[in-house]
């Protein structure tokens, strides 16, 4: 049986606000509540997959080329020695070539307690080789999240702790 290591929550609607306004630029507080609202917990779709599917919190089209950064409205509580490696949904990676832009994201424990309140992140791009246009309606699946275990070297002494997001463990 897996382990149960973790736990999905929305952030807070500030944060939610904050990220939206950085991605998509002002808009009225009314129409942001209402997509924070319907943002979606993520899931598994069947007791065998080993992925959680992120939802859109709104409806995305992707020209070849194209990329977007989205706020999930997502951030996740997990235990030590954990990280959540994210993925585009394999379908969409197949019939789009729709990546995200860091290849893989990397969600490490630590991540939860940062001063955006670990608020996950996708920068996605449609890099289609056909002139394909892609569709992501709002509450459809777009991305994948994986727990992976981890280890360390015998030698490692790290004490220091994160207070950042993207980026913010290298400075």
């Amino acid at each position: 049986m897996a382990k149960r290591i973790a736990l999905f929550e929305k952030v807070s609607f500030k944060q939610f606000k904050e990220g939206f306004e950085d991605c998509f630029g002002k808009s009225e507080e009314r129409d942001i509540k209402e997509v924070y609202e319907n943002v979606k917990i993520p899931v598994r779709a069947t007791s065998g997959s080993a992925g959680y599917d992120f939802f859109a919190p709104v409806d995305l089209t992707l020209k070849p080329g194209e990329t977007v950064k989205l706020p999930t409205g997502i951030r996740v509580r997990m235990e030590p020695d954990w990280v959540l490696t994210c993925y585009p949904r394999s379908g969409l990676g197949f019939k789009y070539r729709l990546q995200l832009n860091n290849t893989v994201g990397i969600i490490d424990s630590d991540y939860y307690d940062s001063d955006n309140e670990g608020h996950i992140f996708a920068k996605i791009t449609n890099d289609t080789k056909e002139g394909k246009t892609v569709r992501i309606e709002t509450g459809s699946g777009f991305m994948q999240g994986i727990f992976m275990e981890y280890g360390i070297t015998f030698d490692d002494h790290v004490t220091e702790s994160r207070n950042g997001g993207f980026g913010s463990t290298t400075k």
